[in-house]
């Protein structure tokens, strides 16, 4: 019988790379891939937790997916379905709640399932989550999310991961090459490396909760694969970025210039209550040398607005340090209340429309920052990985310092890097090409 499935992916690139490997499982098993507005048998929706915003993310495309097909059956898996099953369980529509242990097991559970009045729930204690299951995203994007750690033992006072995702673990660095190597024969020419905190990879590799290998060593056997022409390192923490890997990268094949790392306030109050495991000299440390190792390096920064306690002088604390810092661009989150977190007990709570005010302030900062950058970057000779979709009888892509360019869309480009020169600054933030 022919079977459809529709996906749909709220969160960070991990979830991506999850969402794609049950996708291929469910492929393998007869199931044909559709759109989400489409009419489908199935209607899988992977979850974030990070804000209160993702929960109601969630509520929305579980009455999309009713509206495409009422009868279709609807399974959350993801944070959000770990965290609160019983509560996504009861919602009007959902057939199946799978938590983080049972999320790769989708189709054994798709057998026996079918519609009813209230969801099933298979969720398991956090601390069951141990195992660790290899994933990668394939044929979504031009390129390709590849998991190489989950979990974290970080006790951050905001965060609900650990809970959602359990402890630290890591994919075993032959099988990370092998999942690679898959990649690059499907001609995708960029990977990007991802999970919950990578620099702390090798930790539960074989197991156990020492490391067999380092972040160093990993990047260092990645960089010889052949066939793979670019490799973006995700958001790394910035007690676990070494002189060593920074300086691999400036000196490397396939990984290009362009880190991604989280500050979250610039404040050490702030950090110490966030139990951060850094202070901003350290962090001043990290971004001084990459810029002297690699100077056209493009690095982004994660930063949370309005965390208890937060004043108006520690706020302003994180804007000048983040002025002050040659930095490219920002991601700005406005801190919401999690339950379950040190955070939400915490006193100082700074009021909803202040935490607005703070984050236009920190987006209005990033942009300054990313034209600054930019404009560093005009007339310079760079490679650039086109994409495929058309905007306005134009194309888009990335160079490899993550500056976002544009030329007359030409099919033939799709998924090519090509060498061209950056001219100037359009409109809408991306930079002109000359072709070479």
């Amino acid at each position: 019988m022919h079977k459809t499935a529709a996906y749909h992916t709220l969160g960070c690139k991990l979830n991506f790379a999850e969402t794609s490997t049950i996708a291929r499982q469910l492929k393998g098993a007869g199931y044909q891939k559709v759109e989400f507005d489409e009419k489908a048998d199935v209607y899988v929706i992977n979850t974030c937790s990070v804000t209160d915003n993702a929960d109601k993310e969630c509520k929305f495309h579980i009455k999309r997916a009713m509206k495409a097909n009422p009868e279709g059956l609807v399974v959350v898996i993801g944070c959000y379905a770990q965290l609160k099953p019983d509560e996504i369980a009861n919602i009007e529509g959902v057939d199946l709640v799978l938590g983080a242990k049972e999320k790769f097991n989708v189709l054994s559970y798709l057998e026996d399932l079918s519609k009813s009045d209230k969801g099933i729930v298979h969720s398991c204690e956090v601390g069951e989550a141990n195992t660790f299951i290899g994933s990668y995203s394939a044929g979504d994007r031009t390129r390709a999310f590849l998991k190489v750690q989950d979990g974290c033992d970080y006790k951050c006072t905001y965060c609900t991961i650990p809970m959602a995702r359990g402890v630290s673990r890591s994919d075993t660095i032959e099988n990370i090459i092998k999942n690679a190597q898959e990649i690059s024969e499907r001609g995708i020419k960029e990977i990007v490396l991802t999970g919950v905190n990578i620099g702390d990879y090798g930790k539960g590799e074989f197991g156990n909760k020492r490391h067999e290998h380092t972040f160093l060593d990993l990047i260092t056997e990645l960089d010889k694969v052949k066939g793979i022409e670019r490799i973006r390192i995700s958001s790394i923490e910035p007690n676990l970025l070494k002189d060593e890997a920074i300086e691999l990268v400036a000196n490397s094949r396939s990984f290009v210039p362009h880190f991604h790392i989280p500050l979250q306030s610039g404040s050490d109050d702030i950090l110490k209550k966030m139990k951060r495991r850094y202070l901003t000299k350290l962090y001043t440390d990290r971004i001084n040398k990459i810029r002297e190792t690699i100077p056209h390096c493009a690095i982004g920064v994660d930063v949370i607005v309005g965390f208890p306690g937060e004043t108006e002088e520690y706020f302003l604390d994180t804007y000048r340090f983040l002025n002050q810092l040659p930095i490219s661009y920002l991601h700005v989150f406005t801190y919401s209340e999690r339950s379950n977190t040190e955070a939400s007990d915490m006193e100082g709570s700074v009021p909803v429309s202040e935490r607005k005010r703070r984050n236009k302030m920190l987006r209005i900062l990033s942009e300054k920052k990313k034209r600054e950058f930019y404009e560093s970057q005009l007339g310079k000779k760079l490679p650039v990985l086109w994409e495929d979709e058309e905007k306005n009888g134009l194309m888009f892509g990335f160079t490899e310092n993550y500056v976002r360019v544009q030329k007359t869309y030409d099919k033939n480009s799709s998924n090519t890097i090509e060498l061209v020169t950056l001219d100037k600054i359009e409109a809408d933030g991306s930079v002109s090409v000359i072709l070479n």
